[in-house]
């Protein structure tokens, strides 16, 4: 008998006769605030992300005025007039990191932790055109925003390849110094469109 059965020997003999209980899934699924699209702006801003906060009508003059004459990644199925002013770029791994940035759609946005969830749906591209450029733009319209994490994975199929992000790419070496741009894009710029 190895460590591993012993203890679970002496786990199951302590919990002999006791009563079944049942335990309570009830997660909270109600919003914090009213607004949403709000408090989902304020925490992806903590996250050192830029944050646009626009009606829907200003939101394409928006993203074409931040990308007219840059060479970016356009995925698949992205709205036409979120492009107008770019320069597509090509989709080769090479073509993918000389393009300046990538703009793209979201599945879905958690306001309580600031994360923006991609599944490779429509506009929203592949993990290699949204991880490579060292510029994403990403536009969450209203109606994307959830309050929480168990709201978020219950629109999401968990067949999908998932990315989710939470502000730049970022990580700390061992006496915290921060480097951004090290597993993804340095800058995470989000309209948010209410």
């Amino acid at each position: 008998m190895g460590a591993r059965e012993e203890i679970l020997g002496r786990i199951r003999q302590a919990v002999r006769g006791a009563p079944e209980v049942e335990i309570p899934r009830g997660y909270r699924t109600a919003p914090p605030v009213d607004d949403l699209a709000g408090l989902f702006a304020e925490r992806v801003r903590d996250y050192r992300a830029i944050v646009h906060v626009l009606p829907a009508a200003e939101v394409p003059a928006a993203i074409n005025e931040l990308v007219r004459g840059r060479r970016m990644v356009i995925p698949d199925g992205l709205p036409p007039e979120w492009s107008e002013g770019a320069e597509p770029a090509g989709g080769s791994l090479a073509e993918l990191d000389a393009a300046d940035g990538v703009v793209t759609g979201c599945a879905v946005a958690i306001a309580e932790t600031g994360t923006i969830v991609l599944d490779t749906g429509p506009g929203q591209g592949t993990r290699a055109q949204t991880l490579v450029p060292d510029y994403h733009l990403c536009v969450v319209l209203a109606g994307q925003i959830v309050a929480g994490v168990p709201e978020a994975v219950a629109r999401l199929d968990p067949s999908r390849p998932l990315t989710w992000i939470s502000g730049p790419s970022a990580t700390s070496d061992i006496e915290l110094n921060r480097v951004e741009g090290v597993h993804g894009p340095r800058t995470l710029e989000v309209i948010v469109s209410t």
